[in-house]
């Protein structure tokens, strides 16, 4: 099992690399754990087939994995190394803090001094805050957002000071939310309104509040978030138009090998609806996104996966503002899908943030499992939005599958179609505007989300742009 660990640190660095997922298939199938190891095999692709169809020494598959596994346990050995250094950190800086404060309301508070000057030369330790610039002519332009795993680390750490205090390019805001992400198993949950953790608030001596507002974490009574939290769920709104811009300008570049001119590209009549619609955030910050994925690639960055930073970041990193003082995504991984068969789930996954989470109608064996691409997207399948696939559809690359809407919505949560994938009217016209044509879309037999669903109350809609039917073709797909 130790293997395995070190093994699937390695892939998460190095996702590109068939044989890891190779042998950390063979390492899942020693252990009994059958579901894992056919994803891993999916994953190796073509390395699999290779392998196991020839008859290769086993001592060469033992020396390249020995290898793999020295590497991993080196990296481990200099992480380990980076937290233990880290935690004397934080305990030098909780020894030499001055004082802590009373907050308004018998709020539990603790202060800590930065200068100024220290700010702008801090390095972001986990790349874990996003700028939200938008200038509403009031204190509300001075206010940083992010989100980050809730009780992972909190305000206190070293690291978390680091990466709040020392983002935006050396302009600290007066005050960061940090709204609190929950875990299940691997993956972070963006759920409508998460709360708020904490603030920090700098004054202009340099000195930095930090404020709970979890009363079982600072067994203290808050202050009442109000306004904050409703501020938090704009900011979070915003994230998810910033984010499936990005994808779909990640997915134009990566079909034409070419940035699109403009907005109108992207939201073009069918074939050319990239984007479902557009939004007035999506017009402003079309310019900016598409000058930053430029920038990158003139640097020779391979891939927009993070805007500003580098494309190996980790899940659900931010980065700073670009050139220009654009805002970047907080969700800078792009948009894909993962279908989880045992489950019926199908999630929208940003690197290993999970944004929604809907349940699904399949086929049982006669669904597929491997990778895919949305290739069409269109509104009324056949010209109908009550036929057998709904108002909308998305095309499974070059086969006769789709994730689509269905006339017998009772369906959702069973085996019942012929292989393609049902969704509720509501859910797919929601994932068809959140998601762009050129979306990778993951099947797998199971055991790869968590059993929770995550939809909103106000649901993602982009204002519809272009013709997006297709009346020259009749869909056959194996609904």
């Amino acid at each position: 099992m130790k293997n395995s660990q070190y093994l699937k640190q390695y892939v998460q660095m190095h996702p590109d690399n068939k044989m890891a997922w190779y042998l950390l298939g063979k390492e899942y199938k020693k252990n009994g754990q059958e579901g894992k190891a056919n994803y891993c095999f999916n994953q190796a692709g073509g390395v699999y087939e290779a392998f196991e169809q020839s008859k290769v020494p086993s001592d060469m598959l033992r020396e390249y994995e020995e290898e793999l596994l020295r590497t991993a346990r080196e990296r481990e050995k200099r992480n380990g190394r980076i937290r233990r250094l880290l935690l004397l950190v934080s305990f030098l800086l909780l020894v030499l803090m001055p004082a802590a404060a009373k907050a308004p309301g018998d709020g539990s508070m603790m202060t800590a001094v930065e200068p100024e000057d220290q700010a702008k030369t801090v390095p972001a330790a986990d790349s874990e805050s996003s700028l939200d610039l938008e200038k509403a002519g009031d204190s509300a332009a001075d206010t940083l957002f992010t989100a980050r795993e809730a009780g992972g680390g909190g305000a206190a750490s070293a690291s978390g000071l680091a990466g709040l205090l020392g983002s935006g390019g050396g302009k600290v805001p007066s005050l960061t939310a940090v709204l609190g992400m929950q875990r299940s198993g691997k993956w972070l949950l963006w759920k409508e309104r998460l709360p708020v953790a904490y603030t920090l608030e700098r004054n202009e001596n340099g000195r930095t509040t930090i404020q709970s507002y979890d009363a079982a974490a600072c067994a203290c009574k808050p202050p009442d978030v109000g306004a904050l939290a409703d501020r938090g769920a704009e900011w979070q709104q915003r994230q998810e138009q910033l984010a499936a811009l990005w994808s779909a300008l990640n997915s134009f570049r990566a079909a034409k090998g070419r940035m699109p001119e403009s907005l109108g590209e992207l939201t073009g009549n069918f074939p050319g609806n990239w984007m479902a619609g557009t939004t007035p955030l999506m017009e402003r910050a079309f310019a900016p996104l598409k000058a930053e994925a430029e920038r990158k690639a003139a640097q020779g960055a391979d891939g927009l996966d993070a805007p500003g930073g580098d494309s190996g970041a980790a899940p659900g990193a931010a980065p700073s503002a670009g050139n220009g003082g654009a805002e970047m995504p907080f969700l800078s991984q792009p948009l894909a899908i993962l279908v989880d068969k045992q489950k019926h789930r199908l999630a929208v996954t940003s690197g290993g943030i999970i944004i929604r989470s809907y349940e699904v109608g399949l086929g049982g064996t006669r669904t597929p499992e491997g990778s895919f691409v949305i290739t069409d997207k269109v509104v009324n399948p056949n010209g109908h939005d009550n036929g057998e696939f709904g108002s909308r559809g998305m095309q499974l690359s070059d086969t006769n599958y789709a994730i689509h809407g269905t006339n017998e919505p009772e369906s959702v949560g069973k085996d019942e179609s012929l292989g393609c994938i049902r969704m509720k009217r509501r859910d797919i016209e929601e994932l068809f505007d959140l998601v762009p044509k050129g979306t990778k879309v993951q099947i797998a037999g199971g055991g790869l989300l968590p059993d929770v669903t995550q939809g909103s109350e106000n649901p993602f809609s982009l204002k519809a742009a272009g013709n997006q039917t297709n009346p020259r073709k009749q869909y056959h797909w194996l609904n």
